[in-house]
């Protein structure tokens, strides 16, 4: 059995971000489809019900780290930690033009950080949901399942 490599923190805050802005939707019980922020991809999530999941987001084909793709729909699922305030709080965050401006996944985590300060939350609290989230990735070790 193949698990998923741990992603970059912000992934973590990504998924929250698709979550929030509605970018989720279940095709069935084992699928959804997953849109990017600036609406020009859509991704796929399949999912076997338990801890096999796959997409076809670039950092899981290309990387081996479990995708935000993956992350929102087990954040959905219940598998994962999941904050519906901070999911509302990274409404609206242009990820690929962060991303793509930045090149660097800690420069577009202290981006984000500022984005949510000047929101009202604080960092250690979304830093140990980040950490929570991690932690339990690295515990449960989501395995791969095929893409069909």
């Amino acid at each position: 059995m193949e698990y998923w490599r741990v992603p970059p923190r912000v992934k973590v805050l990504e998924a929250l971000g698709a979550i929030g802005d509605g970018r989720v939707v279940f095709v069935g019980e084992g699928e959804a489809r997953v849109t990017g922020s600036d609406g020009s991809r859509v991704y796929r999530v399949v999912w076997d019900g338990k801890l096999g999941i796959a997409s076809n987001d670039n950092g899981s084909v290309y990387r081996g780290y479990l995708g935000y793709p993956s992350i929102a729909v087990l954040m959905l699922k219940g598998i994962l930690p999941f904050d519906a305030k901070l999911a509302e709080g990274l409404k609206g965050i242009p990820w690929r033009e962060i991303n793509e401006r930045f090149k660097s996944y800690r420069e577009t985590e202290a981006y984000v950080r500022s984005l949510l300060e000047e929101k009202g939350f604080s960092w250690a609290y979304v830093d140990a949901f980040i950490e929570r989230v991690l932690s339990e990735i690295k515990r449960l070790k989501p395995y791969k399942v095929p893409i069909t």
